[in-house]
């Protein structure tokens, strides 16, 4: 799940009709306090960060005045609570608070539906409300092609108690809530505390909104960096990461940092899984074994060899890494070839010298593990390969023994070098890259590898030299599967004249950056 900031919820509750605080979005004392004046000296300053509690940990605060706010804002600001670094204020105008509630849908999975949740007594802890206060819970599943209309809402809030225009102010915003939820395609959403305040108007004094992972593309106007549920703002590199996942659907990319910068001295390893259950037993293992771990990465659902390359790139931008561990289930359905290429392609890329190990057990694995010793040799770094019949704690151990025999050398990240085409070369796009073909190189190879090794038949000879056997266009929609066996059989037999180029923006930035820093 994508969380919001309370400034991004309460621009979709205006934007269905709730009314919220008038406020101010600031990043400085000096913003805070025109923010004041302009809404007349009485505010609240609120951190912008995913906690929920911020009042209990000095995150709310109240100011009587511009100098005041400027004050607080100042305190605040750069202050880390959590994880958090506080870059953003919203500032609000105060209201005259008469009484607290609580407003809520979240995605039930149980029962595959939304479920509305209110309660008429508001404030932090909806769950220890709801089991000494039963009688002031409702609950109701909502029927997805009825909606969740006024008339609906009315009926079951005046079971409540509620009556009067205060019973048409709270059914509207809790439809409209729906709305909300719908529209932007939430997995929950909650206003907490819903006020009504002396005037008797209904404000959405606070917003927690998360937006689900895979409708994320669909509200570019929400401004998602990375649609992952962090307990912390993502690491440049995991943003880098997620950029690989937002632009390519195919199988899935998921980069998860546990440490920004490994310590050498702790034992941190590079871990690639495949598949939840599977990744979990072999971090168990690894774990088990003295190690610590760097990252989570998970490449599951049949990607890609580029994507599973992608990968490997990123999770070896991490300094400070003493072995690289790829494991997943054992029986995964996946054609395991596509991953012992785009593993080989980055370790030969990088001349890696921490070892590697790596169990790539399911679909073709023999096919898998046969790569991985073929080109290891190429590799400064002993590569060993395993299938399903070797358990998670045997390639634990190895790896174990390998980094002890390398005497626990440290992974050192070298800078990209930028992507320079041969000259006058064949080319064409794929979905997320390009791949070029030196011709001229082409017409001196004796064993033409290349179109043999692409099974997909994208490739063909005309005049002894290898060009594409299908349109351009079909090529950059995706029927060039990015599966790498056209270059490295051209490695491996050929004469190198096949390069494919598969960029991850931002990666050149971020590496030389790491590599300066030591």
């Amino acid at each position: 799940m994508a969380r919001l900031y309370e400034y991004q919820g309460k621009e979709i509750l205006k934007d269905v009709g709730i009314k919220v605080p008038e406020g101010r979005v600031v990043e400085s004392p000096e913003e805070a306090s025109k923010a004041a004046e302009e809404l007349g000296g009485e505010v609240v300053l609120k951190i912008q960060v995913w906690l929920k509690g911020r009042a209990e940990m000095g995150g709310v605060k109240f100011a009587s005045s511009p100098e005041k706010a400027k004050e607080i804002a100042a305190s605040l600001l750069g202050k880390k609570f959590k994880n958090f670094l506080v870059e953003k204020l919203l500032v609000e105008r105060k209201l005259n608070i008469k009484e607290e509630l609580f407003a809520g849908i979240v995605i039930d999975d149980y029962e595959k539906k939304p479920l509305v949740v209110f309660s008429a007594i508001g404030g932090t802890g909806i769950e220890e409300i709801a089991r000494e206060h039963p009688e002031a819970i409702l609950k109701h599943h909502v029927d997805v092609l009825e909606g969740f209309p006024e008339y609906r809402a009315r009926g079951l809030l005046s079971k409540m108690g509620f009556k009067g225009k205060l019973l048409v102010k709270l059914s509207s915003t809790l439809s409209r809530l729906y709305q909300a939820f719908r529209k932007y395609d939430a997995r929950s959403a909650e206003i907490n505390p819903l006020v009504i305040t002396e005037e008797g108007d209904v404000y959405a004094a606070d917003t927690h909104i998360t937006i689900d992972d895979y409708a994320v593309y669909r509200h570019p106007e929400l401004g998602i960096e990375i649609a992952r549920e962090f307990d912390r703002p993502p690491t440049e590199l995991e943003k880098i990461a997620y950029k690989v996942e937002e632009n390519d659907y195919r199988g899935t990319f998921y980069f998860f940092q546990m440490v920004e910068r490994p310590n050498p001295d702790e034992n941190y390893i590079g871990f690639h899984g495949a598949g939840g259950g599977g990744s979990m037993m072999s971090m168990d293992a690894v774990l088990n074994r003295g190690f610590k771990i760097a990252n989570f990465t998970d490449t599951s659902g049949n990607p890609p060899a580029s994507k599973v390359y992608r990968a490997a790139k990123i999770i070896l931008s991490q300094p400070g890494i003493i072995g690289y561990f790829a494991s997943g289930s054992g029986v995964a359905s996946q054609e395991q070839f596509n991953s012992a290429r785009g593993l080989v392609k980055a370790f030969m890329e990088e001349q890696i010298e921490i070892p590697a190990v790596l169990r790539l057990g399911g679909n073709y694995e023999e096919k898998a593990i046969e790569i991985l010793h073929t080109f290891s040799k190429f590799i400064p770094a002993e590569i060993e390969g395993y299938g399903r019949d070797d358990s998670p704690e045997f390639c634990a151990d190895r790896l174990k023994e390998l980094v002890e025999k390398r005497g626990r050398k440290v992974h050192r990240v070298k800078p990209m070098e930028e992507f320079a085409p041969p000259e006058n070369a064949y080319s064409f796009k794929t979905l997320t890259g390009a791949v070029y073909i030196d011709h001229s190189l082409c017409v001196k190879c004796q064993a033409k590898p290349c179109v043999e090794a692409c099974t997909y038949g994208v490739l063909k000879f005309e005049d002894g030299k290898p060009v594409l056997a299908i349109s351009e266009e079909d090529a950059a929609k995706g029927k060039c599967t990015e599966c790498l066996a056209c270059e490295l059989s051209c490695f491996l037999e050929g004469n190198k004249a096949i390069k494919i180029h598969l960029p991850i923006p931002g990666l050149k930035e971020y590496r030389e950056k790491v590599s300066k820093e030591g």
